[in-house]
This record gives structure tokens, sequence and C-alpha cells, in this order.
């Protein structure tokens, strides 16, 4: 959830900046007046010219300052990257107790006991369960494939009704919300005669 935050915030700020000096460096190539403090003089200017482009080349702070500047620039941009292909999956569920202190439930024996529970479901050929969310408030992700003859809302009433309310029930959860995707299991054409 803060990723995705994160995600959007970083997203929104590099795109209107883009926006703002795209549309500025356009409006001036187009013939719009720039403002004195602007970097451009005139439709004809360059970018950068030979004077600002080897102004600092002759200091000593000026190649290790550009390699760092870089350096970390790379470095973010390999930790956002790991950080949104990483798939979050929830190391532990904090179960309620009664004395104030709490129980730690494995989030994988979780998952585990919901995903036999959801494959042992009528027409379910295949389940897959993944937890997410905070450890005090778990979320799951349920994938479901169905055999070809189930109704996907007596399924979906099913796993809500038995799985999911036994994995609420014995974690003592007030709430396990669900994203349930379900899929028809491919099979052959039948014959008719």
């Amino acid at each position: 959830m803060q990723l995705r935050t994160v995600n959007r915030v970083l997203l929104g700020v590099v795109g209107l900046v883009l926006l703002a000096v795209g549309g500025a460096v356009l409006a001036v190539g187009l013939g719009v007046s720039p403002p004195s403090w602007w970097i451009h003089d005139g439709p004809h200017d360059v970018l950068l010219s030979t004077a600002e482009r080897t102004r600092w080349r002759t200091e000593t702070w000026w190649w290790p300052t550009v390699i760092a500047v870089l350096a970390l620039l790379v470095l973010l941009a390999l930790w956002w990257l790991t950080a949104v292909l990483r798939r979050r999956r929830l190391g532990e569920v904090l179960v309620d107790t009664g004395d104030g202190a709490g129980a730690l439930l494995r989030g994988r024996a979780l998952e585990g006991v919901l995903t036999g529970e959801a494959a042992d479901l009528e027409g379910v050929a295949h389940a897959h369960v993944h937890l997410t969310g905070r450890r005090d408030a778990p979320r799951t992700r349920v994938r479901l494939r169905l055999e070809p003859h189930v109704d996907p809302g007596t399924a979906l009433h099913q796993l809500t009704a038995q799985a999911l309310a036994h994995a609420r029930d014995s974690a003592a959860l007030p709430a396990l919300p669900a994203e349930v995707r379900l899929r028809a299991a491919k099979h052959k054409a039948e014959r008719v005669s």
C-alpha cells in the first residue's frame, strides 16, 4: 500500500516536471517570448552552450560529484525496481489471545491451511492463497481454478462461508478481506450423441 502511494506520488511529480519543462520549451520554440529568468532566450537558442558544458571541467570536485550523483540515482532506481518487483508476502499474523500479549502465527502456515481448505471445496481444481497487508490487519488474495460444471457464485459463497470464515475465526481476526479471482479449468470438448 505504501509503495503504491510512493509510486503514484513519484510518477505524478516527474510527470508534472516533464510537462512544465517540455511545455515551456515548446512554447519558446513556437515563438512565445520567455521570461527573463528562463534558461532559453528564444527559439534559436541551444539548450547548453559550449561555455556552459565546459564550465566546470577543470575543477577538481566536478567529476567526483557527477559520478556520485549518477551512482546515487542508479542505486535509487535499483532500489525502486526491486521494491516494485518484489512481491509482498506477509511473514506473520498477530493473533489476539485475550491476555494483551498476543501470539504470532506464521503467514505461510495460514496460507497453506487456506490453500488446502479452498482446494478441498467442491468443484475447485486448484487454489492459491497469498497473504498481504499488515500483521494486525491481514488481507488475502485467492486464485481459484474451477471445474467447468461449477457455478462461480456457489464456489465464491463456499470459499467465503467455509475457508475464509475458518481462517478468520481461528486467528481471532475481526475481518479478513479477500480479493478472489476465479478462472475456469480447461477441458476437452464433450461428445454429444
